[in-house]
């Protein structure tokens, strides 16, 4: 995935993003985590330039864990100018995290 978001570039990337942003809390060691990596890529593929998507290792970066309260992973929150719009929690179809993407493109 082309993004990876820290708690160095968080506020630059997402929050003051031109684009939506949808930000994947992961870890390494979930299985369901890594189910989601393909569909991931593929949307990131689709809607290049429309949407950034990329991932933030909880374990690496659990302040900005805890900061939007991510209790379970995956994870898949979408950002709008620096606000949450969306929330996908669990492994999911790419179907329905598309339609999350839909709502604010």
């Amino acid at each position: 995935m082309e993004y990876t978001f820290t708690t160095e570039n968080f506020e630059s990337e997402v929050m003051q993003s031109e684009v939506p942003v949808l930000v994947d809390f992961y870890a390494q060691w979930c299985n369901p985590c890594k189910m989601m990596a393909p569909i991931l890529e593929e949307l990131a593929e689709q809607y290049d330039g429309k949407i950034k998507i990329g991932k933030c290792d909880i374990d690496e970066e659990d302040g900005l864990a805890r900061k939007y309260r991510v209790m379970n992973i995956p994870n898949m929150k979408i950002f709008v100018k620096g606000e949450v719009a969306g929330t996908v929690v669990g492994a999911v179809e790419k179907e329905e995290l598309e339609e999350e993407i839909q709502k604010v493109l």
